[in-house]
């Protein structure tokens, strides 16, 4: 049962919540997880694939990843409708920050304009939040590489390792004891599978329920966004089972 304040995005309670943004993050917690990974030489997108059918024709390799622009790429959590409408504007205004400027929108300033976006939604009635998180990873010549995340409210940060949708406490918690500063991009990879084993509830994650990608710089400086095919998931998570199966034990004997 809701309350007499959740009619309207624009009401607030006795204790100052705006309920309806309050009702999009639980939305987010009950949509399939996504993780991102900052480590020197690049990000490490992950994410969680829910197939609804054995039916369904799945033309893309990757559902939940998206390139906004040649530098930047953002993982999602939620309701993918909402979702389509703020990547589309955020490819926009990436492009049109590359024609007045001949260079790209560093990241912080395209996640600033997604975010303003989001938080009017919340202000003005007839609307309603946007019930859409995203982790936005790339880099710049200002900060190097980066790792954001955006909430319906408009709120951003960034951050060094972070998770959104289900099951992020399980997350956050290996999270603190398995990140290192100094961690390796294949390293990254390695740990977004093990925490990907906790949020999923399942011991052994495949293919056909992950998506990874990683946003990293060639020998000439070019910024690429690479999703993993099939068979390099097949392959990652081949050498992720001696790890997963260490925690497993681990969890057993406590």
């Amino acid at each position: 049962m809701g309350s007499r304040y959740d009619g309207r995005v624009t009401t607030f309670s006795p204790q100052g919540r705006l309920q309806q943004v309050e009702y999009a993050m639980e939305a987010i917690s009950q949509a399939g997880s996504a993780i991102g990974i900052l480590t020197e030489d690049g990000v490490v997108l992950a994410a969680e694939k829910r197939i609804t059918s054995k039916l369904l024709d799945v033309r893309k390799s990757a559902e939940k990843m998206h390139k906004i622009d040649d530098h930047c790429a953002v993982a999602v959590a939620g309701i993918t409708a909402d979702a389509n409408i703020l990547i589309n504007y955020a490819r926009l205004e990436a492009q049109r920050y590359t024609f007045g400027f001949r260079e790209n929108i560093p990241i912080e300033q395209l996640l600033m304009r997604v975010c303003d976006l989001k938080q009017s939604y919340t202000q003005y009635g007839g609307l309603r939040p946007f019930g859409v998180s995203f982790l936005f990873a790339g880099w710049d010549q200002h900060f190097g590489f980066q790792l954001y995340q955006s909430e319906p409210s408009g709120v951003y940060s960034g951050w060094k390792a972070q998770a959104i949708g289900a099951n992020t406490q399980s997350a956050q918690s290996i999270f603190k004891t398995d990140y290192k500063e100094d961690m390796k991009l294949d390293d990254a990879l390695l740990l977004s599978l093990k925490v990907l084993s906790k949020t999923m509830d399942t011991t052994s994650p495949t293919p056909d329920k992950v998506e990874i990608s990683t946003v990293t710089r060639d020998a000439e400086g070019n910024v690429k966004l690479h999703v993993y095919t099939k068979k390099e998931l097949e392959e990652l998570c081949e050498r992720a089972e001696p790890l997963l199966k260490a925690q497993k034990d681990e969890e057993g004997d406590i």
